[in-house]
This record gives structure tokens, sequence and C-alpha cells, in this order.
């Protein structure tokens, strides 16, 4: 098959990876890619919002299937246009992808279909808002650009101050149209897990779990990012937390879906609060996520494209995923000053050393190729991903190849995985 890549973060390197080792790949073209691509596939400057462009590409190469990666062109409704013209396609509709370009959407959507979530109002205006914030009287409270704001619009306000500054970066235009509209909900108080599931409209095949690490600095402190590490599986999600989440919260979403005439068709990728009364969703994502994706590619034994293919098809009861036991760990390196103002530009070296730890793999995501060099072209730019017989194992594998790499102009956190590091010496 010749497959088209939609895509230039680390997610999409490590599913460039994961496709690249298909026998059933002849092809594989990345547009854009990135820095780290180039050694897997053809990478083509395109851009990916410009849907005729993407179009014609398909047609002049005789692309069999196309994989979004990213979540824009997906609430754009590039995997419409693409199906309207006979092409398969991995990835939701514009309507059902509104699981994430609407946080408001969603909420609704959850309360009509009795899906466990933490309550919330929606406003339009900041007055309102602030006014909600008030009336609840609950702290913290969290404030949400309703729109895509790339991991950088939800605020955790400490303080009813901090909440209305929140309510006005939004309606002040800090993340533009995304900010339009606002939803504030209240905080949820638990471990935070990323659950995936791909779906073809009524099938629904879970994933191995992962967890996140969104805020910059150790400790969990500092803004949210787009994602500074992640590792899986996730220990907290035990089988009967499993069953919970795919019971209550995963088949209903796809059902509600699927009844409103706008099936779920891709990969379902659900931020859940472990709290004390069980799994609560906070927020959906209609793409894998970005570092869990690394992960997750890491620990899968089967062939991906079979499955992606099954899931455009509508054959996923036909599948059955194998994962490695070892867990995965991955550390984001990330341009000094992310996720504020950041300097692009920067070589990076050692790369090579890097890769050559045993269990240790890099993937490039703001990067680009100049001739033997890599340059630095985001905020987060690499993810280097370990394997380990544990947690901690897989995180000494990961941190043993960051040391490896010479860049001054970055930084990544130091503890990711702690939580089931902790759990793993308690053990």
């Amino acid at each position: 098959m010749n497959v088209l890549l939609i895509g230039s973060g680390g997610r999409e390197h490590a599913l460039a990876w994961s496709l690249a080792a298909s026998p059933r790949l002849s092809k594989l073209i990345c547009a854009p890619g990135n820095g780290g691509m180039a050694s897997l596939a053809e990478c083509v400057a395109l851009d990916q919002a410009d849907h005729a462009a993407v179009l014609a590409l398909c047609r002049a190469r005789a692309i069999d299937l196309v994989v979004i990666g990213p979540e824009a062109p997906l609430v754009a409704g590039l995997a419409d246009d693409l199906r309207a013209q006979g092409i398969k396609v991995f990835g939701p509709s514009k309507a059902a992808a509104r699981l994430e370009g609407s946080k408001g959407f969603t909420k609704d959507l959850c309360r009509e279909a009795g899906i466990p979530t933490a309550d919330y109002g929606r406003f339009a205006d900041a007055q309102s808002a602030k006014a909600y914030v008030t009336a609840a009287g609950k702290l913290p409270i969290v404030v949400k650009a309703d729109g895509l704001a790339a991991g950088k619009g939800v605020v955790v306000a400490a303080t009813r101050e901090e909440a209305e500054r929140a309510i006005d970066a939004c309606f002040g235009g800090a993340f533009g149209a995304a900010g339009s509209e606002v939803v504030i909900e209240d905080f949820l108080e638990g471990e935070e897990v990323s659950f995936f599931a791909l779906c073809d409209g009524k099938t629904v095949l879970p994933l191995a779990t992962a967890q996140d690490h969104k805020r910059v600095l150790d400790g969990d402190r500092g803004p949210n990012t787009g994602g500074m590490g992640a590792y899986s599986p996730a220990p907290v999600v035990t089988a009967e937390i499993h069953d919970r989440i795919m019971r209550e919260i995963i088949r209903p979403t796809v059902a509600a879906l699927a009844q409103r005439g706008t099936p779920f068709q891709g990969v379902l990728f659900a931020g859940i609060m472990i709290t004390a009364d069980g799994p609560k969703i906070y927020e959906y994502n209609c793409r894998f996520g970005d570092p869990e994706c690394q992960v997750l590619m890491m620990r899968l034994k089967s062939d991906l494209l079979t499955a992606l293919l099954a899931t455009v098809e509508g054959a996923l009861a036909t599948v059955d995923l194998k994962w490695r036991d070892e867990a995965a760990l991955t550390v984001v390196m990330a341009a000094k000053g992310y996720p504020g103002s950041y300097q692009t530009g920067s070589e990076i070296r050692g790369l090579a050393e890097a890769a050559a730890v045993p269990g240790a793999r890099i993937f490039h995501a703001g990067t680009r190729r100049e001739g033997d060099r890599i340059i630095a072209t985001g905020g987060r730019v690499l993810s280097i991903a370990g394997l380990g017989r544990t947690v901690g194992e897989a995180q000494a594998t990961a941190y043993a190849a960051v040391d490896r790499i010479d860049w001054p102009e970055g930084f990544c956190r130091r503890d990711i995985g702690w939580r089931a590091i902790a759990r793993e010496r308690q053990a």
C-alpha cells in the first residue's frame, strides 16, 4: 500500500516508524514531515490546510490510505473531503471531531448521555463567565478556551482573580477564535490517565494505557504544555478501572455519536481523571496523543497498518492487538522558554550517541535537517523514548540517552514516570 501520513511532530514520527515496519507498506510519504522522518519516508512540503493540494498529491502518488496525525486538519474536515473523493482515510469526520474541536460540545454530549464528568457552564461573554465563577464559590476552578489552543487554553485557577484573568485572556484574543467561547468546570481531584481506543463506527478496540505529564516543570509545577513526557502502561488503570472506563465513558460516547448520525471512525483519546468516585472524563481528543503515541508505538507488537486499515474498513472486530510486556517511557526535550516564547535555529548534537543506548529511540518533533545538521524549529523538539522491564528501567534508559544529547538551548523534566516508579518501589 502507498500511505500518506499528514503531520510533522513526534507523534507522526512514531507513527511513521511503526508504519515503516509493516510488510503491507509499499511507499510511505510524510507531509510535511520533519528532520528525523526522512530516513523512514519521503517527506513532501505540503500545507495540510490546503485540502485541494492534499487531494492532488493523493492522486499523483496513487495513495491508498491517508493517516491524519494532528487535530487541526481533522476539525477542519480534511477527512470528509478525502472520503468524498473515494480515498481511504484514518481519522474522524469534521462532525465527529467536534469532540476535540469544541469542549462545550463534548460536555453537552456527556451530560445528555450520562457520562461521568465535572459540572460545568458554557459562556460567550466575560461578564456571565465571571458571574458563574463567583456563584460557584469553588476553588480551584478550571477555565478552558472552547476551541483548539494547542494544549495551552486551559487554566486551573487557584483564586477567583486568577480565574477572571484566564477568562479575560480568552475573550481578549489570547487564543484567537478558540477563545470566543469559554467552558468553566469544577476541578477534578485525582490522577490523570490517557486512554486510547480504535473505533470503526461501531466496534471499539481499547489500546494500551498511558500517563502524560502536562506541566512544564518537575513536580508537576508550572504552566500546562502539550506534554513533557509519558509512559505506558499506567498502573493506576487496574482491570476494574479499565472496565469502568469502557462501560461508563468510551462505549456510551461512541454510541451517542452514532445515534446523532456522526459515527466516530479513528482513534478516540480520552483524558480521564481517576477520582475517589471512579473515572471521569475531562477531555476528548480525536487523534493519538503526543507524547503518548511514542510510548504506545514502542510497545505495539502487532502491525499498525493492518489495524488502521481495519478501522477505516469497519473490520475492527477481526483485529486482536498484541503488546510488549515491557514498559515504555518518553522524555520531551523542549526549547528553553517553552511553553512561552523561545528561540529556534539552534543545532542539536549527539543524537547518534543517544540513539546508540540499548533500548532507546529518538523521535523528532520540531526539527529540520540541513545536510548532516539537525536544527531546532519548534517548542517541543525531541522525544527520547526507552524500554525496560519496569517503568523505572524505561526511565533510566530514556535519561541515559537524554544525557548524551548536546543541546544547551534545550531542557527537559527529570521526573517523568514518578508516580509509577513510586508504586514500583512500594510493591
